[in-house]
């Protein structure tokens, strides 16, 4: 329905006298108009007087006013942009994960970000060794140097045992799901028996790399492999041919002063470079050091002990971590030269001092 009202201001003597129903018909409608212009927000006033008010009216049904409408947009503008400019990423097969081990195990609970001041050993050992510093190594036969425990004097730890009683919360918090999701895959029983095959392929890799580097074997090609580490061996077969000058393989290493022990794995030249060689399997891709945690700190330690123990007329600078894969893919051969083992020997120090406190 709409209607035209139309009031003008008479400015003759002529005064006009609408009949009463038509003039009160005239004033219901003004007042409507009135206040619908009030509703809109506008001041009385506003308008000009109502004896030149000319307009047409529509109407209609009365639009619900956002309470959106009321905020305070250039308060709030830089929330806004913040909100709309952050991205959102899309679901992918490891966010599923994390949501089936929420469901599973609960929240993860991060532990508060560790301070960002560099930590220093109280004992700040040196890695090297400057009574070996000038001496020359004399060709000979590979040490192997066998692990004797004396009973009448207290146990030395291990460099493994070490590690594992220090081993940084996060990081024990992903090996016990690991575990957690394993039992509930396979069983109790199904993982014990997944564990000691695990334990098992890797002493039969060790003993088949030890085969192919000790010279009084068998020439390589006539070398029977166990076809439960093939896979392993083929990974590491580019990484072999580039070691030479075998001087240690499976060869217990002793710290006097630190009073820890441990096995190194081999000890030669890679690429005219003499390491500690740490041999390791991996189910997954560890294409960057990182991926290998703890390991370089393991190497640091043997390559301390190594150069404090007089069983070993040399001492070593460098390690070699290589990570074969039972596929058979290539092995991943992670070199640590003399600079960059100095902050892990130092994090070793530091786990020494954390295994002292327990």
């Amino acid at each position: 329905m709409r209607c035209r009202i139309s009031i003008k201001h008479n400015h003759g003597n002529e005064q006009i006298k609408p009949p009463q129903k038509e003039f009160t018909m005239e004033v219901l409608k003004l007042l409507i108009q009135r206040n619908t212009v009030r509703s809109m927000g506008f001041r009385s006033g506003q308008f000009s007087p109502l004896e030149s008010f000319s307009t047409s009216c529509q109407w209609r049904t009365r639009k619900k006013v956002s309470q959106y409408s009321t905020v305070d947009t250039e308060r709030y503008s830089s929330l806004v942009r913040t909100v709309m400019s952050s991205k959102t990423s899309s679901q992918t097969s490891a966010s599923i994960d994390e949501d089936k081990d929420y469901q599973l195990y609960g929240p993860v609970i991060r532990s508060r970000p560790p301070s960002q001041q560099h930590k220093v050993p109280k004992n700040l050992h040196p890695l090297l060794n400057h009574a070996k510093a000038h001496s020359e190594y004399v060709s000979g036969h590979l040490a192997r140097v066998i692990l004797q425990k004396d009973p009448s004097k207290p146990s030395i730890s291990s460099v493994t045992r070490i590690l594992q009683k220090t081993m940084p919360p996060e990081q024990a918090f992903y090996l016990e799901r690991w575990k957690r999701r394993m039992i509930a895959k396979l069983g109790e029983d199904g993982f014990k028996e997944y564990s000691l095959n695990i334990f098992k392929q890797g002493k039969l890799f060790h003993a088949a790399v030890e085969e192919s580097l000790t010279p009084e074997t068998s020439p390589k090609e006539d070398m029977e492999c166990p076809s439960e580490v093939a896979g392993c061996m083929e990974s590491v077969s580019h990484v072999l041919n580039e070691i030479t000058g075998v001087r240690a393989i499976e060869s217990a290493v002793h710290h006097s002063r630190l009073q820890y022990l441990g096995i190194v794995d081999c000890v030669a030249q890679y690429r005219d470079s003499l390491c500690v060689i740490d041999w390791k399997t991996s189910e997954k891709p560890k294409p960057f050091l990182h991926n290998t945690y703890d390991n370089p700190l393991q190497v640091a330690a043997y390559i301390g002990a190594l150069n404090s123990d007089s069983n070993y007329s040399y001492q070593v600078e460098n390690g070699l971590i290589v990570v074969a894969y039972k596929d058979g893919s290539p092995a991943h051969a992670h070199f640590i030269n003399s600079e960059q083992i100095k902050p892990f020997w130092e994090k070793w120090l530091l786990r020494l001092e954390e295994y002292a406190v327990k």
